[in-house]
């Protein structure tokens, strides 16, 4: 597996598909906690006809480095890769705290974003109350009962448990100082005030029983977003897991059908 030294950090990361596909090549970003491998179902189909590109976020997965602070140095990051792999002009997905890296990238180099995708993000942090006494009450538990009692209420109700086990044990990998420094850079994103700056066509996919990022914050993003297309789903916040295939059939429709559209009205 190929890897990328940048600021301190090493980045582990996977470029599979054909290099001369006529299509930009599809950037993967996962969300707090994850790995790139989130992405597996969506890396399989699409990387068969187009170059397809996902990482692991310093701190996170295969990937070393930590010291990061802001929602800004991680989209450092991302860029910087893709400059080493000479990719100018992408179409970029990012769920979660990878969605707010999405659209720290689209708002700062919009001319090399040609489709914007988020999925289960929005553009301000305003955490439910539930989630909000979770993270009061970090400091007070063992770090892997609250890593755990996260990732659980990231699905929705009568997902396989043993599942859910399986993600609570990769996000347990997690450093603690990466996932608390990155809770901080999370709560601090608000780009809300310049969504209508983003003209790129984009796609909002959101679970309707997510707690974590519930579905009306997004639907206030939408609002203010010029052209963006919406897709509720029936699953939690954990998308890429919960509905893989609806997640993939969704941008799929969306990279193809949505393009000659957008172009005629823009």
């Amino acid at each position: 597996m190929p890897q990328f030294d940048v600021a301190g950090a090493t980045l582990t990361y996977d470029d599979e598909g054909p290099r001369d596909a006529p299509e930009v090549p599809l950037v993967f970003v996962h969300g707090w906690t994850a790995n790139r491998h989130r992405w597996d179902h969506q890396t399989a189909h699409f990387s068969e006809r187009r170059r397809v590109i996902r990482l692991d976020l310093r701190g996170h997965g295969e990937s070393s480095g930590a010291g990061v602070r802001t929602i800004a140095e991680l989209a450092y990051d991302v860029l910087a890769l893709l400059d080493h792999l000479q990719v100018e002009r992408f179409a970029l997905v990012g769920h979660s705290m990878g969605g707010m890296i999405a659209q720290t990238i689209a708002l700062a180099h919009p001319a090399r974003v040609e489709r914007l995708v988020l999925v289960g993000s929005i553009a301000r942090m305003a955490y439910s109350r539930g989630r909000g006494l979770l993270m009061a009450a970090s400091t007070l538990v063992p770090f892997r009962l609250f890593v755990a009692a996260n990732i659980r209420r990231a699905f929705a109700p009568g997902h396989p448990r043993e599942e859910i086990r399986a993600h609570i044990r990769a996000s347990a990998g997690t450093p603690r100082e990466v996932v608390m420094t990155l809770y901080g850079a999370m709560r601090a994103f608000d780009v809300l005030d310049r969504a209508g700056e983003i003209r790129t066509p984009t796609l909002m996919v959101h679970g309707y029983h997510d707690v974590q990022l519930p579905v009306r914050q997004m639907l206030r993003m939408a609002r203010v977003w010029p052209d963006a297309v919406v897709r509720i789903l029936d699953a939690g916040h954990e998308l890429p897991l919960e509905r893989p295939a609806e997640l993939t059939d969704a941008l799929d429709r969306f990279l193809t059908e949505a393009r000659p559209l957008l172009t005629e009205n823009n």
